[in-house]
């Protein structure tokens, strides 16, 4: 299936304005030829063009067999001959052939005796006399070769003549007023376009920016283009209604993570109560699952409704609290925990509860998915980043972006709802760091959450000591 590029607006209107303007030029052309044609038949041009008894000589001069002069018996010439009673003329080449009609009028009679000395003249029987003259001498070339034509001025100019001048109008005249329209609209319309079109740019940049974490934003239609304001109106429109939208989801589950609360402490409570075995542990990880996930739901509102209010936080103390919080829960699940801080006091900008809850979802998704084997270690680097490995399967390379997807599961009929990631990677983002999977030392899911300061790998000593170790 072959795509359709989009079409350029820019150059869709260059293309129309030189076509219009062609168009228009041409039709003005055949307006001007319409007009000359109106005043030749009404007679206006009569008096005023002398050379149209040389111009139709011109045309039907031609040489007979022994090379002398002769008129072919144009139209042009009949009818001149037939509106023309008086008509007079003199054609001679260098030659010495000599052709000629009519009563040379007494006063050029001299003149046409001394045509030998004369090249091209306008002849009038007073000095000072006004146009037309009387009478013309020139060379012209003609179907014969060039000849010396001496004639007077009698006769109209011919709407053939006319026709004829239109190809030479158009391209002396037209045709480079057509061909620098055409260069000064690509040039000019363009620029023109680009300037009319700067606030619906302004309005994409701004709509480019746009993102879940960044709502409320309307796009401005300052300087937009009247037609584009309606599409940016709708545009508006959407987005407000999907921003409505959006709050409606969070306070639905930040209600039910409310509602949620208490039924799982107590739930909670009575598991505790059980006696010891497999199902017990089984049913205390269900529950501190579900306590971790309602916890996160309601830190996620009060950070989106509170953003960058961060404090100093201690991520060594933090990974302890987690670790000794869920040391029993990954005892009983047949793990053994480690803990390496690379040092005593590790801090990071961020919310203390929020990241808890991140981290105790990681370790929680360690005992999980770990094998129920091995060791599982958390680790704090200097960098501010802290790392939960594992001694299971690991991750595939292929799957390592998409366990952070809402409801994806490894392994389908898991358990969890497949949420719990998700969390962890909103919460991160919140604090403008990410997390991410990697493969452990040891082979197994290492999960990663690094601050905006980490750089590279946080751990290349801790890599070679566990290398070495193993």
């Amino acid at each position: 299936m072959t795509v359709l590029r989009p079409r350029s607006l820019k150059w869709r209107l260059v293309g129309r304005l030189v076509v219009l303007q062609a168009t228009m030029l041409s039709l003005l052309v055949l307006l001007i030829l319409l007009v000359v044609a109106v005043l030749w038949h009404s007679g206006v041009l009569s008096d005023d063009y002398e050379g149209s008894t040389l111009d139709v000589l011109k045309d039907a001069v031609e040489r007979d067999a022994g090379g002398g002069l002769i008129l072919r018996q144009t139209p042009e010439l009949a009818n001149l001959r037939s509106e023309t009673s008086d008509l007079w003329f003199i054609v001679r080449d260098k030659e010495g052939h000599r052709l000629s009609e009519g009563t040379v009028p007494s006063d050029f009679m001299l003149i046409a005796a001394a045509l030998d000395h004369i090249s091209d003249a306008r002849l009038g029987r007073t000095i000072g006399e006004a146009s037309p003259p009387a009478g013309l001498v020139k060379w012209v070339d003609t179907p014969a070769g060039k000849v010396q034509i001496l004639t007077g001025t009698q006769g109209s100019i011919s709407v053939n003549k006319v026709i004829a001048a239109a190809p030479l109008l158009f391209l002396n005249i037209i045709l480079p007023i057509i061909g620098l329209m055409a260069l000064a609209t690509l040039f000019a319309t363009p620029f023109v376009v680009r300037r009319a079109m700067a606030g619906l740019g302004q309005a994409a940049a701004q709509a480019e920016r746009i993102d879940i974490d960044r709502r409320g934003v309307q796009l401005s239609v300052e300087e937009v283009p009247m037609e584009v304001i309606p599409f940016v109106k709708a545009v508006n429109d959407a987005l407000g209604r999907l921003d409505k939208g959006y709050e409606r989801h969070k306070r639905f589950l930040a209600d039910a993570a409310h509602e949620l609360r208490t039924p799982i402490a107590i739930l909670t409570t009575r598991v505790s109560s059980l006696p010891a075995g497999p199902e017990k542990t089984r049913l205390l990880e269900d529950a501190t699952r579900l306590t971790v996930l309602t916890g996160q739901l309601l830190d996620l509102q009060r950070l989106d409704q509170q953003p960058n209010q961060f404090d100093s936080v201690d991520l060594v103390g933090i990974a302890r609290r987690v670790v000794l919080d869920l040391a029993p829960l990954a005892f009983a699940a047949g793990y053994e925990m480690s803990f390496e801080p690379e040092d005593e006091d590790i801090t990071a900008k961020g919310d203390q509860t929020s990241l808890e809850r991140a981290l105790t979802n990681l370790v929680q998704n360690a005992i999980d998915h770990g094998g129920r084997r091995g060791t599982i270690a958390v680790r704090v680097a200097h960098s501010g980043c802290i790392e939960v490995c594992d001694e299971g399967r690991g991750i595939p390379i292929e799957e390592r972006e998409q366990v952070f997807e809402p409801f994806y599961r490894l392994q389908q009929g898991g358990r969890g709802a497949g949420l719990g990631l998700d969390l962890v990677l909103k919460i991160m983002r919140l604090h403008g760091g990410h997390v991410e999977a990697v493969e452990g030392p040891s082979g197994g899911a290492c999960l990663r959450m690094m601050f905006p300061d980490v750089r590279g790998d946080p751990f290349p000593a801790m890599r070679e000591n566990v290398r070495g170790v193993s």
